[in-house]
């Protein structure tokens, strides 16, 4: 490993329409840009910050990680499940690499990172911590004590889906002004090698204060109180991660990074309200009022498939010999996920209009498929719609999401800057998430493992 230093700017959710397009507003991040390499980076299938940032740190895709979001299946049962947190990730991250050739690295809360394991330095666990005291959120453990002391306590996250707006801003400025007081004496007080933070607050600023500035949003209300609030934290941002470029030293190189992008949410699609009307899913009774799938008596012996909510949803065929009360020939699983794939994709919007829904076999997808997948992955209109897993509103298309407020959703593609004082490389180029491993060991003189499917954005 040679004596570079790399400083990476994790910015969650942070889209080129914003980072690219605004830059004359952002004065340290267009600066970055006219020094370096900068384009946009598409993201991860699926685009979720888990497993995004993990993809990008250990440089393997979600089959590989066996990570497809948040929330997974446990076996084949029809009512467990599991989160994914630190531990769920078995395989070397950057970090590690650095660790193994004798160097150090300061983590701040890249996800996932609670429970805090240990690395080659220091380490403060991400927004998936769970609230109250009494918590490890730090390797070493010591680290938390040192922090509080200081500082006080370190702000993990926010509540972001409710309708006191007011309050999610007042919260988030909190806690990105909180993580940049900890980060600037951490750069300077902790020996590093690779510093690497993310901050959480701009996906947060997306999905509360998106409809607010976005014209195009189905819920934009012109000469509204927030329709600079995006705009104006990213001003607050550009300035401290200025500031912390300045204390990492002139000739560290810089990249700035995000795990996916950010567009308007048209609305959530009721995929399972859908399910039972074309026969897929049956219930011994349709519930009158909003209704979680969970809480329904589901006729398993007549039920095909069913599904999960989220940025995209997750269909789970009901096969014969795998799930309890499996219903679907084994020998016939291709030919019924096709059937429904092809009734997933002639789904329309509810004016009539057509959209651009994308389905995923992971089995085909992945070249490697580990963990718990499900049987479908589907983007309904690329994403512009949520799946609501929930039914029971008497239509299946919802203006607002079913689990809160939220006018945002994760795009496929998110952005890069990489300013490097070492290399004269500068201009657009367009890269994948899985580059930004390879990218940085290169910098770093470190040699590439075995596995990596990247390229280094520098040749």
């Amino acid at each position: 490993m040679n004596d570079r230093r790399v400083l990476v700017v994790g910015l969650d959710c942070a889209p080129p329409e914003i980072v690219f397009d605004r830059r004359d507003e952002l004065p340290v991040l267009k600066g970055l840009m006219e020094k370096g390499l900068w384009g946009r980076l598409r993201s991860s299938d699926p685009p979720i910050t888990i497993p995004a940032w993990m993809v990008m740190a250990t440089g393997l895709d979600p089959g590989r990680l066996g990570l497809y979001g948040f929330r997974h299946r446990k076996g084949y049962s029809y009512d467990q499940m599991w989160i994914a947190n630190s531990r769920a990730v078995r395989d070397k991250k950057i970090w590690d690499y650095i660790g193994e050739a004798g160097g150090h690295s300061t983590l701040v809360s890249v996800p996932p990172s609670y429970p805090p394991y240990p690395v080659a330095g220091n380490l403060v666990s991400c927004f998936i911590t769970p609230p109250g005291p009494g918590k490890e959120t730090s390797f070493p453990p010591g680290l938390k004590a040192e922090i509080e002391e200081r500082f006080g306590p370190y702000i993990f996250d926010v509540v972001f889906r409710t309708e006191d707006r007011a309050q999610i801003l007042r919260e988030i400025y909190a806690m990105t002004e909180k993580r940049f007081e900890v980060m600037n004496w951490l750069i300077e007080a902790k020996p590093w090698n690779l510093f690497w933070f993310v901050e959480i607050g701009v996906d947060r600023m997306h999905h509360a204060f998106w409809k607010f500035m976005d014209h195009e949003h189905h819920l934009y209300e012109p000469g509204n109180a927030f329709e600079n609030a995006i705009i104006d934290y990213y001003k607050f941002l550009d300035q401290k991660i200025g500031w912390l470029i300045e204390k990492a030293g002139g000739d560290t190189a810089v990249l700035v990074v995000s795990d996916h992008g950010a567009k308007r949410m048209k609305g959530a699609f009721c995929v399972n309200e859908w399910l039972i009307d074309k026969g897929w899913l049956a219930v011994k009774e349709r519930p009158a009022k909003p209704t979680s799938l969970d809480d329904l008596p589901i006729d398993w012996d007549k039920t095909r498939a069913w599904a999960w909510g989220g940025y995209y949803a997750r269909i789970f065929l009901n096969v014969e010999g795998r799930e309890p009360k499996g219903v679907i020939p084994a020998e016939d699983y291709e030919k019924v996920r096709d059937e429904l794939m092809s009734e997933i994709k002639a789904i329309r919007g509810p004016k009539g209009e057509g959209w651009a829904t994308k389905v995923i076999k992971p089995q085909e997808y992945y070249e490697e498929l580990e963990g718990e997948y499900p049987d479908l992955m589907v983007y309904f209109d690329d994403l512009y719609w949520r799946s609501a897993g929930t039914l029971g509103y008497g239509t299946m298309y919802l203006p607002e999401n079913d689990t809160g407020p939220d006018d945002a959703v994760h795009a496929q593609y998110g952005m890069y800057i990489l300013s490097d004082p070492k290399s004269g490389r500068a201009g657009r180029r367009d890269g994948d998430i899985l580059d930004i491993a390879p990218t940085i060991l290169d910098i770093m003189g470190l040699a590439r493992p075995d596995g990596l499917k990247g390229r280094v954005l520098r040749p």
